[in-house]
């Protein structure tokens, strides 16, 4: 099977997780697309509080109530996807530009269940470049510090190469090649305590389950207790 259907098998599982009245929220990516898909055909009309606008104008072209969380006095399930995700539910996420907005969205979660194909596992984090959203200003002074850390750093440029990428909330990214991340809550922690970081894409501790497609079957992880 290929990269291309485990995704949209592992969206349309997601899909039958949510119930009619629910608060939504939607992800952002390619996975998460499908999930989007899943969710319009199923016709529960959820209320939908979108990680991006690229994922808000998804939702809506395909008939979804869309709101902000000026509307939502809470969100009882989030489905996203990951870039890389560990045994212990730790993930790196924000390939796709919106970890600031994807982070929030999970923290005001009753439920977290974020989705992947069959090469989302890994063992260690780390193979995958840690995103970094900053504030273009701090910009330099952050990426010192991460390489200070040990990290090969980049500053993410647009799709049109024109300059440099620009989130939702209109910051910079930095992708931080660290390597192996051995001790991802202790990054979680020097991260957090670096002025000028607004968001970084290691999500610790904020995922209920995974689904994870392999070929025809969906295989569901959970936290460990």
């Amino acid at each position: 099977m290929t990269t291309a259907a485990e995704k949209e098998r592992v969206g349309k599982a997601a899909a039958e997780l949510v119930e009619a009245g629910m608060t939504l929220g939607l992800g952002t990516g390619s996975t998460a697309a499908f999930f989007v898909e899943a969710v319009a055909a199923r016709g529960l009309n959820p209320r939908c509080v979108p990680t991006s606008e690229t994922t808000a104008r998804m939702a809506r072209e395909r008939g979804l109530q869309v709101i902000g969380l000026d509307e939502a006095d809470s969100i009882d399930l989030t489905i996203d996807g990951v870039d890389e995700v560990d045994g212990a539910l730790n993930a790196i996420k924000g390939g796709g530009g919106a970890l600031m907005r994807e982070k929030i969205v999970a923290s005001l979660s009753t439920s977290v269940v974020y989705i992947g194909d069959s090469s989302k596992p890994v063992a260690t984090l780390g193979k995958f470049p840690l995103p970094v959203e900053v504030s273009p200003f701090a910009a330099p002074a952050i990426q010192r510090r991460l390489q200070d850390l040990g990290a090969t750093v980049s500053l993410r440029q647009s799709a049109d190469g024109t300059g440099p990428f620009v989130s939702d909330e209109r910051h910079w990214i930095l992708d931080a090649a660290f390597g192996e991340i051995d001790d991802a809550d202790e990054l979680d922690v020097l991260l957090n305590m670096t002025p000028g970081i607004v968001a970084h894409g290691l999500f610790v501790g904020l995922i209920d389950r995974m689904l994870i497609s392999r070929g025809e079957q969906i295989e569901v992880m959970a936290r460990p207790e």
